[in-house]
């Protein structure tokens, strides 16, 4: 007989955890468990459920870090919020350090306040969505500079409505560079609003996802809330508005200059780019990149920026941002 079939094996080690509340224990597996099976697959443990106990097997250290992602997402559901895969994705990629809860930030020196729009309050998702949203309140004027969704703009624009709808701005004024890539406006069909509308598609997408449809029709209809190309920011003073220009790589350094004096009195104002999707003119430098080197070290401006290990869309996306990245 072999010598190492005379050693017995040693089962994995086991950590358990009681819920009190079958209940919401119920809603933190999920349908069919797949909250526990997103857990499981992320972590490379194993977790069983018994009674209102649940048995996560595996390695010492992402047991322990199961352990705690259960334990706060059971205290999110104790708290009468739901749990989402959104969610646990959330409470996965924060660092333990600083919290298993990011959904109150501090703003203007008061007490908490949580990112909430009319229609569902918004959380950041990782450390550096974490510290931008934060920039977004310290800050009178912000930028978020990183790769295709991270959410620089989805949080901005959240930001913007929770400000709106808290009485600390009067209007919201989203902006972004009418860049041609590949078809020119002049060939688009109908009037100028018609020809425009499908570059700023994006920031109706997200305003959609904060503000009920006939709100947001009234509040556009009462320039309250505009939408418009950089180019119809020149000459305005834009004063007690929450204001962000998007893809602000394609910004030419006059046009960052001219959009960046539009500040005025009781404003914020927000900067969001991705340095790898400039679709500017050969030989055109980008008014994002002249603005971080210019504005870099000035007093009351805040840069944050994302990686790949930010995205929040499909898991593909920073995948591919990273081997493009590796090619670069």
């Amino acid at each position: 007989m072999a010598i190492g079939a005379l050693i017995p094996e040693t089962a994995p080690p086991e950590v358990q955890i009681e819920f009190p509340d079958n209940r919401l224990l119920i809603d933190l597996c999920g349908e069919f468990d797949r909250n526990l099976a997103l857990i499981e697959q992320n972590l490379d443990v194993q977790i069983l459920r018994r009674g209102n106990h649940l048995a996560i097997m595996g390695e010492e250290a992402p047991s322990r870090q199961a352990d705690e992602v259960l334990q706060a997402l059971y205290a999110r559901l104790e708290g009468g919020r739901d749990v989402t895969p959104a969610d646990i994705d959330r409470v996965l990629r924060m660092d333990s350090d600083t919290g298993t809860d990011g959904d109150q930030i501090e703003m203007f020196g008061g007490g908490p306040l949580e990112i909430k729009t009319r229609k569902k309050p918004v959380e950041p998702r990782t450390d550096a969505q974490k510290a931008y949203v934060q920039s977004l309140f310290r800050n009178e004027l912000a930028f978020g500079i990183g790769p295709a969704g991270t959410g620089k703009t989805y949080l901005a624009v959240a930001v913007g409505v929770t400000m709106f709808i808290g009485g600390h701005v009067d209007r919201i004024i989203l902006s972004r560079p009418a860049v041609e890539a590949g078809e020119k406006l002049g060939y688009l069909p109908g009037d100028m609003k018609d020809k425009v509308d499908p570059y700023m598609q994006p920031l109706y997408d997200a305003l959609n996802d904060f503000l009920p449809g006939k709100q947001l029709a009234k509040l556009i209809e009462e320039k309250r809330i505009e939408i418009a190309p950089l180019a119809f920011m020149r000459g305005r003073t834009l004063s007690n508005a929450f204001v962000v220009l998007d893809e602000a790589q394609n910004a030419t350094a006059m046009q960052m200059k001219m959009f960046l004096t539009r500040l005025g009195e009781g404003s914020r104002m927000v900067i969001t780019g991705d340095r790898s999707q400039v679709d500017l003119p050969r030989g055109v430098p980008s008014g994002l990149a002249d603005a971080e080197r210019l504005l870099k070290d000035v007093k009351g401006i805040g840069f944050n920026y994302f990686s790949s290990r930010d995205v929040v869309r499909h898991p593909l996306v920073a995948r591919i941002i990273e081997a493009y990245d590796a090619d670069a």
